[in-house]
């Protein structure tokens, strides 16, 4: 089913941007995790609209709620529902689109597919669906970061034109959480800014790049062919609204580089286990992880709502123009970063377990 994504650590979303509420469901998560609403709200208010001037004004405080799987204050073993609900949703400021495609939307093909489709912020379509994967990687966190010592970390590394320039290696969360772009590079962030308000004023939008970065990944998880952990962690990221791109490790610039260049040396490691002392690959090598930093890249679309005047099409076929009215994102990269975080814990927290059913 297109809601759910995983093997062993399973998540099911459901809910649409201008319904009752949206959520999801983890099913897998193993008992005896402590875990309270607190553990999860964190994340989820990273992610929620009208956190700062750069992002959309909808005023949704995304408070959530546990509904199942937790009692006494820790996982119980069976699956975890959580919910939250709309609150500022405006269903009718979307009726103007009930008979016309928008741009690079999902109107068009939803219809093509389905022969109907949500209209009030394209339903499932909408980016505020991944609430529940935000959700459902907020536990994750907790479980990798408690059972294994795994911690991820994302932040923005480009805008438009203006690319950050730090030492990934160095990058800490308060970095990353000092500045509303998310982009841990000050100078950077201000003009990340800069060019964000820009759009918004001329009526268009920007994309951008997404870094993230996963530390205390042991060697080994994963699998070979069609299971490679990177080949997982690609669909999981590529799944998000918006996404276009994606890369590990060198990535594209490998292309730049000859075999000699581009390998990754084998030094003793002081845990008596190898290391490598470059690390091209991303932390991953055959699609298994071998103990380096995994280090991956998302490219984001400019949003495709924007308030300038564009050609499309009504439901009929006949042409006609559209400028978008409403709340919207000029530039989605500050949002998107716990979107990111929460798609690779997901794909980890899944690949510790299938890895540990092979350990036994």
């Amino acid at each position: 089913m297109s809601s759910s994504s995983g093997r062993l650590f399973r998540v099911t979303t459901f809910g649409e941007s201008h319904g009752g509420g949206v959520g999801v469901v983890l099913d897998g998560c193993p008992p005896r995790l402590a875990l309270s609403e607190a553990d999860v709200q964190p994340d989820l208010d990273r992610r929620r609209p009208g956190q700062s001037r750069l992002v959309t004004q909808r005023d949704e405080s995304d408070r959530v709620e546990f509904l199942s799987g937790v009692a006494d204050g820790q996982t119980i073993g069976t699956p975890i529902a959580m919910l939250v609900r709309n609150k500022d949703q405006n269903s009718g400021a979307y009726d103007h689109l009930a008979n016309v495609y928008r741009p690079s939307h999902a109107d068009f093909t939803t219809d093509a597919k389905y022969g109907v489709r949500a209209v009030a912020g394209g339903g499932r379509a909408s980016a505020r669906e991944t609430v529940g994967r935000v959700a459902a990687g907020a536990v994750a966190r907790k479980l990798l970061r408690e059972r294994v010592g795994v911690e991820v970390l994302a932040w923005v590394s480009r805008i438009h034109h203006v690319r950050a320039r730090i030492d990934e290696s160095a990058v800490g969360f308060d970095h990353v959480e000092a500045h509303p772009t998310r982009c841990p590079d000050p100078e950077a962030a201000e003009e990340m800014a800069a060019a964000i308000e820009q759009a918004r004023r001329d009526g268009d939008s920007l994309g951008g790049i997404v870094t993230c970065v996963a530390r205390g990944v042991p060697a080994g998880w994963g699998d070979p062919v069609f299971d490679k952990l990177e080949a997982d962690l690609a669909k999981a990221v590529m799944s998000l609204p918006a996404s276009k791109g994606f890369e590990i490790g060198s990535g594209f610039g490998a292309v730049d580089l000859t075999g000699r260049e581009h390998n990754d040396d084998f030094v003793p490691g002081p845990d008596g286990r190898p290391r490598t002392a470059t690390n091209r690959s991303g932390g991953i090598q055959g699609g298994i992880s071998n103990g380096e930093d995994i280090v991956l890249r998302v490219a984001f679309k400019p949003t495709a709502t924007i308030s300038s005047e564009q050609a499309t099409v009504t439901t009929d076929n006949e042409a006609t123009t559209l400028a978008a009215r409403g709340r919207h994102d000029p530039c989605v990269l500050p949002r998107a970063v716990p979107l990111v975080e929460a798609a690779t814990l997901l794909t980890l927290a899944d690949a510790w377990l299938r890895q540990a059913a092979v350990d036994i």
